[in-house]
């Protein structure tokens, strides 16, 4: 990709207006924004959420919105066309052409299933074409169940090696409280680091349409800035959104600063794509030649396992105060821990997460 890269993903109270339908504005806002950057030089990938309430406001006839699996995956299917006819009409006006590009969990667990991805999304780059991604809901239950696209759009940055990541949503960025709750509450418009307090300030998502909410968006801002990835949560409704974003512009939005040291695609996919399958407590001893030494993680330094997993999956490493130290691809499945060579979890397949 290019030099100067950016993600932006925008959510479905964004893409949507409050009837459920296509916010077709917000979409040529967008479109705007990119046709003038890629003006300039940059690589642009959209990630969209929205498919589900477009395609309960076009087949819902006014009833409550389902809450079960089953019947939003079907709806999903119906929205997920008429998102793409918008988006493919919003960039037709800047004289640019669209790719949809659907990506499930599998694509980012597997190692040979990510690659493939980037090479499509690289491809369509150029071409010329900007890609327009979003979950496989249709297929894809986890998505719905358990969160909106945040996180798909920080994999996906880290997919592309994003110089940048912009959430664009119906907030302003985050706030220092909830402004329902809290009518003082302003915007935070820088954050050089994360810590604990940032947890406390993420509220619960306001419409009841969208799946994320701040805490989702801060989780994928966490995993974005320690692939070395400035991000930023903008107001979409603002004038140029992706631009202002970009531009630091008083006011507008909340700037996530990279960590200084990124980590490698490699070790990214490991920390952030892959699903864990089980954990292993290690002793005080093994937490310190990880941390301080570089080391691997060896038989002799684990006191106990925990999960079903097998050679080559990922595993959480909780140190002796039961939080996560770090992540990786064990050498050995649970059913021949004790069999083989000591090395359990090689250096060069594991992550620090300590501060993640």
């Amino acid at each position: 990709m290019a030099t100067r890269s950016v993600v932006v993903k925008i959510g479905t109270t964004s893409v949507t207006d409050e009837s459920g339908g296509v916010a077709y504005g917000i979409l040529v806002n967008v479109a705007l924004d990119v046709a003038d950057l890629l003006e300039q030089g940059w690589s642009v990938v959209v990630v969209t959420s929205g498919a589900i309430t477009a395609g309960w406001f076009e087949v819902g006839r006014g009833r409550p919105r389902p809450t079960d699996g089953a019947t939003l995956q079907a709806v999903s299917a119906v929205g997920q066309p008429l998102l793409m006819h918008a988006w493919r009409n919003a960039f037709a006006e800047v004289g640019l052409d669209v790719g949809q590009v659907l990506l499930a969990p599998l694509d980012f667990s597997h190692r040979g299933q990510y690659l493939h991805a980037r090479g499509t999304l690289e491809a369509l780059a150029t071409l010329g074409v900007v890609a327009v991604v979003n979950e496989n809901d249709a297929v894809a239950d986890e998505e719905i169940r358990f969160g909106d696209n945040d996180r798909l759009a920080a994999l996906v940055a880290n997919l592309v090696a994003a110089s940048h990541l912009v959430l664009l949503t119906d907030t302003d960025g985050l706030l220092t409280a909830d402004p329902r709750l809290d009518p003082t509450a302003t915007l935070i418009e820088e954050v050089p680091a994360f810590d604990a307090d940032l947890d406390d300030v993420a509220g619960q998502s306001r419409s009841g349409v969208g799946s994320g909410g701040m805490a989702s968006k801060l989780a994928a801002a966490r995993m974005a800035t320690w692939s070395g990835i400035t991000t930023v949560i903008a107001p979409a409704r603002a004038h140029n959104p992706l631009r202002q974003a970009l531009s630091g512009s008083p006011g507008v939005g909340t700037t996530f600063r990279p960590r200084p040291e990124r980590l490698s695609a490699r070790k990214s996919w490991i920390a952030f794509a892959v699903a864990s399958h089980g954990r292993m407590r290690i002793n005080q001893g093994a937490m310190q030649a990880l941390e301080h030494h570089g080391r691997s993680l060896l038989r002799v330094g684990i006191e106990s396992i925990e999960g079903t997993f097998i050679e080559g999956d990922a595993v959480d490493i909780i140190g002796p105060d039961g939080q996560i130290v770090a992540k990786g691809l064990t050498r050995v499945g649970h059913e021949s821990f004790f069999e083989g060579d000591d090395v359990v979890v090689h250096r060069d397949d594991l992550v620090l997460l300590r501060g993640t």
